[in-house]
């Protein structure tokens, strides 16, 4: 079922690329790998899958170890990550999709080996229960990094609310590239903000319409599998 589902993603990605006059070589999907073992994790390796993501630092781990031997493989962090744990994931991923605070970014340059793609977390439709900074907090946290040289913002993420309409899902994505979009017109070497990380497997095709470079797709990879 892998390699159906995988099939559908891709025919799915390059029709929203078709649809809105872009190039499938823009996306990058990742494989968020949350819901299943290591076994099936490896096996979505075998299929050439080399972007893959977690929401738990022990979890990332975890799978990282058992992967070792595919070093092509790009480890994504997505959940939000507490401050105690930065220390053991920091240096063990590529990417880090969930930056919400100052303290956070703090302690990130504090634990860095290594300079850190990380994207802000944006809390678009301002859902108390969503981390993420509001709209009109971001452009000022971002000039905050400006003398941390452990953190490039290479992008934004967002998450769309679960019931959301696909007119709803427009606007939220719409007004993240928005956002991204004044950013890097302001041009910050360390904060080129050239990347959108927001879909998932119930609304990438929306996201990929509206700019989004980073889809994070799980459970339409899994189902069935």
């Amino acid at each position: 079922m892998l390699v159906e589902n995988l099939e559908k993603i891709n025919q799915e990605i390059l029709l929203a690329c078709k649809k809105a006059q872009r190039s499938n070589n823009d996306i990058t999907m990742i494989a968020v790998t949350k819901s299943v073992g290591n076994e099936t994790a490896k096996e979505l390796a075998e299929l050439g899958i080399e972007n893959m993501a977690e929401n738990r630092v022990d979890k990332l781990l975890e799978k990282k170890m058992a992967l070792e031997k595919f070093s092509s493989i790009k480890w994504h962090l997505i959940g939000n990550l507490q401050r105690r744990k930065v220390k053991l994931i920091i240096n063990e991923i590529d990417y880090f999709h969930a930056l919400d605070s100052l303290k956070l970014a703090e302690e990130i340059q504090k634990r860095a080996e290594k300079q850190i793609s990380c994207f802000v977390e944006v809390n678009i439709t301002g859902e108390e229960s969503k981390h993420g900074f509001k709209s009109d907090e971001v452009i000022e946290f971002i000039r905050q990094l400006a003398s941390f040289d452990k953190i490039k913002v290479v992008g934004l993420m967002t998450m769309a609310p679960l019931a959301a309409s696909d007119q709803e899902l427009h606007e939220v994505f719409s007004k993240l590239k928005e956002l991204q979009t004044a950013i890097n017109n302001y041009h910050l070497s360390y904060a080129p903000c050239t990347e959108l990380s927001m879909g998932m497997s119930n609304d990438f095709p929306v996201a990929i319409e509206e700019g989004a470079t980073f889809v994070r797709i799980g459970t339409a990879i899994f189902r069935g599998a």
